[in-house]
């Protein structure tokens, strides 16, 4: 998969980890057991998916794609 690809990808999920989060703390409402509660393997899914999201995209991709931190590289 590509950089680009997969920077894509893990944005996103970061981002909806990111939404589920600010639900959580401004209204304790879990958007994620909501939509996935009754498939509890699936839910745990998606959190696992955003966590290792969120590292892939912060802490590997963010330096290459981001035009403050990092050189341009993979633009």
């Amino acid at each position: 998969m590509e950089n680009k690809q997969l920077h894509s990808i893990t944005y996103l999920l970061v981002i909806i980890g990111a939404i589920n989060w600010g639900l959580m703390g401004l209204f304790d409402v879990n958007l994620v057991n909501m939509l996935l509660g009754s498939f509890p393997t699936l839910e745990r899914l998606v959190y696992i998916l955003v966590g290792v999201s969120a590292v892939v995209d912060m802490a590997m991709l963010h330096k290459w794609y981001c035009k403050v931190c990092g050189d341009k590289k993979g633009i």
